[in-house]
């Protein structure tokens, strides 16, 4: 996901605004303790999360894909002040860490963590949403977006996020090879050419779609 010269890259983190003491913690004990801690959404993506939330004021968000909590919590920064934070995650040992964090950044009562397959579980999530992040396993993207599609409000953003996959997404081998490189170039060429939404791919760090509906 090194896309970026590495003095570049800190130059960017330099004159983003910082992230909270909280999360700075957050991203040191799931690079301490947690597997594959490169999953984190992290500083500058985080800002940039915070910020589209805080410019469409969302009084219902969905995330799948909660992971420690980071890019939750980063969302929950424009709610309404009578807002919900819906996020979806498959493992449930991540729970404690997770509800901590969420505890510390006083969104414990306007978030609702849900365990299990994302895709069972949207079955029974019923409402409209205003803002909704994708950040779960690959191959599923596509679907993730048909689901999630008719739930969200005219005006409403998707972001999806590793839409670049290092890279991958350029190479003939992984596309033939790798489900997951294939499902992701899938994925945003279906978004490119679907007329319900008009998008911008960020290179921000591993690619972000940001998709908004018509």
């Amino acid at each position: 996901m090194e896309f970026l010269d590495a003095k570049l890259d800190a130059y960017i983190g330099k004159h983003t605004q910082r992230e909270s003491e909280t999360l700075s913690e957050l991203n040191r004990e799931t690079y301490i303790k947690v597997l594959q801690p490169r999953m984190l959404s992290g500083h500058v993506q985080g800002r940039i999360l915070s910020l589209i939330s805080k410019m469409i004021r969302p009084k219902r968000i969905l995330e799948i894909g909660t992971y420690t909590g980071y890019s939750a919590i980063c969302l929950s920064e424009g709610l309404t002040n009578d807002g919900e934070l819906h996020t979806i995650e498959i493992n449930e040992e991540l729970e404690p860490m997770i509800m901590r964090y969420f505890k510390k950044a006083g969104i414990e009562n306007k978030t609702k963590l849900h365990f299990g397959n994302a895709l069972e579980v949207l079955e029974n999530l019923l409402g409209e949403f205003d803002l909704v992040f994708i950040d779960a396993d690959k191959t599923n993207y596509l679907n993730y977006y048909k689901m999630v599609l008719p739930r969200l409000r005219k005006g409403g953003i998707i972001i999806a996020d590793n839409v670049l996959w290092s890279g991958k997404v350029l190479e003939e081998s992984e596309l033939r090879n790798d489900p997951d490189t294939a499902a992701i170039n899938e994925f945003n060429q279906y978004i490119t050419s679907d007329s319900a939404v008009e998008n911008v791919l960020l290179s921000d760090r591993d690619g972000l779609m940001v998709m908004r509906k018509l």
